[in-house]
């Protein structure tokens, strides 16, 4: 079988010999993408952060975090694919694991970049056809998404500081299919907002994630005092900001909640 040759979402070239057989994956969202492509074997390592599906967590070699990477591990695995994220991981760690081993990195804003994610990954480890499965039920999920009324949202992801998604991010784009308007729409990626700023925003709806900050009911107080008028709502983030597989039941969800 003759190389082959894929370009990632970063506009890097990689080239794989035979359809990888040792796979380590560095993001959560994207393990489970290659579980629901049947590639319980090949994959052997996974981050402590990726627990869909939870067996693995006991199963695959745990790498380190997304954001801090076991090496000793990975080169223990051998892996012949290791795939990651831009925003998810850092870059110091990919590029070292670039300079040993092919890494595929994704780089996912809108739900176009994560079909396009999707599709890849099945060509990468020769999954098309459940790649191209998955792709169909997430497109006709998406076409039952009820739209609502231009409320603006404000989406807390991290406290002390508080942290919320801006423009440039999958949450945003999940808030505008949704038909609400991001308070921070104006504002790069992750800003951290200090209390002032939440009350000087005032959303009509504050959206407190489970993810990666596990906000619970006891915060519901602390906030409300900054937004008095705001709607408070605590949101699963993995259907917010998880863009591969989970994608097929996000708008079932979504639909569920009244903003």
């Amino acid at each position: 079988m003759p190389d082959r040759s894929f370009f990632d979402q970063l506009g890097n070239k990689l080239t794989l010999p035979r359809p990888p057989q040792r796979i380590v994956s560095l993001v959560p969202s994207q393990t489970e993408l290659l579980h629901h492509l049947g590639l319980h074997q090949q994959v052997v390592g996974i981050t402590k952060f990726c627990v869909h599906p939870h067996e693995w967590l006991k199963t695959k070699q745990i790498i380190g975090g997304t954001k801090q990477f076991h090496f000793d591990a990975i080169e223990a695995l051998q892996p012949d694919l290791i795939i990651g994220n831009k925003e998810e991981n850092y870059k110091d760690g990919i590029e070292k694991l670039q300079q040993q081993y092919p890494v595929w990195m994704s780089d996912i804003t809108s739900l176009n970049d994560a079909i396009t994610m999707i599709r890849s990954i099945g060509e990468l480890t020769s999954s098309e056809t459940r790649a191209a499965a998955i792709i169909s039920s997430i497109t006709s999920a998406f076409a039952t998404l009820k739209k609502h009324d231009s409320k603006r949202v404000l989406y807390l992801i991290w406290r002390k500081p508080w942290m919320a998604a801006g423009s440039q991010t999958f949450i945003n784009t999940m808030l505008e299919m949704l038909g609400l308007v991001n308070c921070l729409a104006g504002k790069p990626r992750y800003p951290e907002i200090t209390s002032d700023e939440i009350a000087t925003l005032r959303p009509d709806v504050i959206l407190l994630s489970s993810e990666p900050y596990p906000f619970q009911e006891k915060h519901y107080n602390e906030i409300q005092q900054l937004a008095p008028t705001a709607r408070i709502m605590l949101v699963d983030g993995e259907m917010f900001s998880w863009y591969g597989s989970r994608l097929m039941y996000a708008p079932e969800y979504l639909n569920k909640l009244e903003f």
